[in-house]
């Protein structure tokens, strides 16, 4: 398959041809990415968001990888639902550095009746700072995702983690086909998904390429797809699992740019573990997106100073929200990011 046949959006990928992908010379497979990646984003550009924690622990999901899951000890304080003016006041923080999505997440299976009103008015406060907004809450029923939507909520954050067939092997209380119920009221509801999913879990590359087939071959594909590389947290079944290939994790990065053209593809969780030319080799990749700030809900992330040093070795410069494409406003957040020194981006909940 040439690189530039490849360009086309498409949603009947098999898994034949997405494991020849796969199987490809690394430079060749790269050089096809980067072929893609250049006929629909500008190159030197990343989409910068910042992730709050919301809610934090006593989750019921099962999830073998998760810190935050109630059926494992981690240690991680458990947290109630934040008030809505400090997640604000985090938000304008984050704005202020430079991201202009900040995404919320909460640990639930689902929103509960109680919650939604100060979820609600989180994602209304959150517009108000001209920021786009982000949440991922769990499942949700039709009625839930018209509300989130009704306020103002662009994205909605649900990953698919693997293919069907390893699903089970991760987790056991929900099933596969409530997440893609979920993204599809998502996508009626007109709201945009961000949805991915996890390296490391003891995947096979079938695996690999089985989830990057569900999400290319939805109605319309994800406008984000963030690809996480298992963050290995004690007290979790998967706290000895072996550590992924940086070069399987950039390939399966070159994949999704390919199958996934006009998405934005999230170098998600498992960055501070990555050393710079491994990023770099990501955005070589077709990554083109990722969080920013210290902490990615309950793991670290490669502190804002770092990120903004390696963006200006590389000539990378944080993509802009079009309502703000003005000369003035651009040199003052890459002013703002360059002299960003130690911020305290997040609040720690354990603290209020």
């Amino acid at each position: 398959m040439s690189a530039t046949a490849s360009v086309a959006t498409r949603h009947d990928w098999t898994l034949a041809e997405v494991r020849a992908l796969f199987e490809q010379p690394f430079n060749d497979l790269l050089f096809q990415a980067q072929t893609v990646h250049r006929a629909h984003f500008d190159p030197n550009r990343v989409q910068v968001s910042t992730l709050l924690s919301i809610k934090t622990g006593a989750c019921p999901e099962d999830c073998k990888y998760c810190p935050q899951s109630g059926h494992y000890n981690t240690g991680l304080d458990k947290e109630k639902l934040m008030e809505v003016q400090k997640v604000l006041e985090a938000a304008a923080e984050a704005k202020a550095i430079g991201s202009t999505r900040f995404c919320m997440g909460a640990a639930w299976k689902h929103p509960s009746a109680k919650d939604m009103p100060y979820v609600l008015e989180m994602v209304k406060g959150v517009k108000k700072l001209g920021l786009e907004t982000c949440m991922t809450l769990g499942r949700l029923d039709q009625e839930q995702t018209q509300a989130l939507a009704e306020a103002g909520l662009d994205y909605y954050n649900h990953n698919l983690d693997t293919s069907p067939e390893f699903y089970g092997n991760i987790i056991t209380t929900r099933t596969y086909s409530e997440r893609l119920q979920t993204l599809a009221y998502v996508r009626e509801a007109g709201m945009k998904i961000c949805s991915g999913g996890i390296l490391g879990m003891g995947e096979s590359v079938d695996d690999r390429a089985g989830l990057l087939i569900q999400l290319a071959n939805l109605p319309e594909h994800p406008e984000s797809v963030p690809i996480n590389m298992l963050v290995k947290v004690k007290g979790t079944p998967l706290a000895e699992e072996k550590d992924v290939d940086p070069f399987d994790f950039i390939r399966t990065l070159a994949v999704a740019r390919i199958m996934m053209p006009k998405s934005h593809v999230r170098l998600s969780a498992g960055r501070e573990q990555m050393n710079e030319q491994m990023q770099a080799l990501a955005f070589m990749a077709g990554a083109n997106s990722i969080f920013y700030g210290e902490k990615l809900l309950t793991t670290k992330n490669p502190q804002a100073e770092k990120d903004m040093q390696l963006f200006a070795r590389l000539g990378i410069k944080p993509e802009e929200r079009e309502e703000h494409a003005d000369e003035v406003h651009q040199a003052a957040i890459e002013q703002a990011l360059v002299e960003q020194r130690d911020s305290q981006l997040f609040y720690n909940a354990a603290s209020v």
